[in-house]
């Protein structure tokens, strides 16, 4: 009985012995899958972090307009694209906030929180490109002017204004890139891990053929 009992924990001790390469390959393998979506997770979390801090810079850039001199005054408040601008930086800033925060949680992805990230970004990034489109279209008029309803360039009276405001559209067509390229991280992490939310099943068309 002992030279069996004997026998029976040599071969578990072999079998062990056997199975702890694999072993220690899976735990090696568990441990570099967990630190490239640690790296991974941080990475999106700075590039959520970046457009929220130029949002900030161009809102304030922007809130500081103004300029009175002896032609007159002039403010970011008295152009509706100008306060577009700001009202779409703030509400950028404070969605990539929000979103980087959620991104740096440890926490599995899922359908819903893939489609969620994907529209909301996909939203933002065409409200942040509106806004700096159509107050590149009022700095054009404002530096150019529009002879055929004798509009006059004003920036030769308000250098200082034009300047400011320049700098802050410049700084969202910026963060227009950014959003651009978290739509693309986005939009490959829904298409890449989850299917489509409607399967369709595959119809047969029957022909009849006709003969002569």
């Amino acid at each position: 009985m002992e030279k069996g009992s004997e026998k029976s924990n040599g071969v578990v001790a072999a079998a062990a012995t056997a199975r702890s390469p694999m072993a220690l390959m899976g735990s090696s393998r568990n441990g570099n899958e967990e630190e490239v979506n640690t790296s991974m997770r941080t990475a999106e979390t700075m590039l959520r972090l970046v457009p929220m801090a130029l949002g900030v810079a161009a809102l304030v850039v922007m809130l500081k307009d103004s300029q009175s001199n002896e032609f007159g005054s002039v403010s970011y408040s008295d152009l509706g694209a100008f306060r577009y601008l700001v009202h779409a930086n703030g509400i950028c800033a404070g969605y990539s906030l929000l979103s980087a925060v959620i991104a740096a949680m440890p926490r599995p992805s899922t359908m819903p929180r893939a489609w969620t990230f994907f529209l909301l970004d996909q939203i933002l990034t065409y409200l942040i490109l509106g806004a700096a489109a159509v107050s590149t279209e009022v700095l054009y008029l404002a530096n150019k002017g529009d002879s055929a309803i004798t509009w006059s360039a004003a920036c030769g009276s308000f250098a200082g204004f034009c300047h400011k405001a320049t700098t802050s559209v410049i700084i969202t067509f910026v963060t227009v890139l950014f959003y651009v390229v978290l739509s693309l991280v986005s939009s490959y992490r829904l298409f890449t891990k989850f299917d489509a939310p409607v399967n369709y099943t595959s119809k047969t068309i029957e022909t009849t053929v006709f003969h002569g």
